[in-house]
């Protein structure tokens, strides 16, 4: 009777720990994702202070001589590709939350591949500029900012396909329990609040593309 009676008391703290230690993974998923952003968005925040400066001294008029300009037939594809990706992949998370996963899942790959291609081609203009490395400051910042948006949708696609992958995984496991959408079991709940984060990250990306798309391409 004894271990019956102190038994009960033990799972229900256990249980209690459990869904205790379940709230603290998603909570620091979502601090984690939105840290991520604030990090990431004061890398672009400084280059964009130095564009500006740059842009307001003009010392010697070397900001942009002979009105040189990125190639725009390039850039263009870029921000349009981003752009789209960021919107297909939020509709992709509207659809997940109704519990329509294949939608996403869809969405999701295509968002993937748009993002790589995206990468491929900002890399690909870094080898088309009609000027060099250091030559004035139009120049130096646009290659500051190529690199670092590269990094910017190579590590979007990157964690979008883990995840798409993830639910490729666990699709089996909580097919009985609503899917990925719906189920409660911990690594879909863990899987959605990664999710939330994931898209609020290629969302920022595509606000940056937006961005420094209006800085280096129209008020030039």
């Amino acid at each position: 009777m004894s271990d019956v009676s102190t038994g009960t008391p033990r799972l229900l703290d256990r249980a209690e720990e459990a869904a205790y230690e379940l709230r603290a993974q998603e909570g620091s998923i979502w601090t984690g994702s939105r840290l991520l952003i604030g990090i990431v968005a004061f890398v672009f925040a400084s280059l964009a202070f130095a564009y500006f400066y740059l842009r307001s001294s003009n010392n010697s008029d070397l900001w942009r001589p002979h009105s040189v300009t990125a190639p725009t037939m390039i850039g263009a594809p870029i921000f349009a590709i981003v752009v789209a990706s960021a919107l297909l992949n939020m509709f992709g998370t509207l659809r997940m939350r109704k519990g329509q996963s294949v939608d996403w899942e869809v969405s999701g790959w295509t968002a993937v591949g748009g993002l790589l291609l995206a990468t491929a081609m900002q890399i690909w203009e870094l080898t088309r500029l009609p000027f060099f490395p250091g030559s004035s400051g139009y120049s130096s910042t646009f290659i500051g900012w190529a690199a670092l948006n590269a990094a910017l949708l190579l590590t979007s696609a990157y964690w979008l396909e883990t995840l798409l992958a993830r639910a490729i995984r666990m699709r089996r496991a909580v097919a009985e329990d609503g899917g990925p959408a719906r189920s409660a079991t911990p690594p879909a709940r863990l899987f959605r609040a990664s999710l939330e984060g994931c898209s609020q990250y290629v969302l920022f990306a595509a606000f940056v593309n937006l961005l420094f798309w209006v800085l280096f391409y129209v008020l030039v």
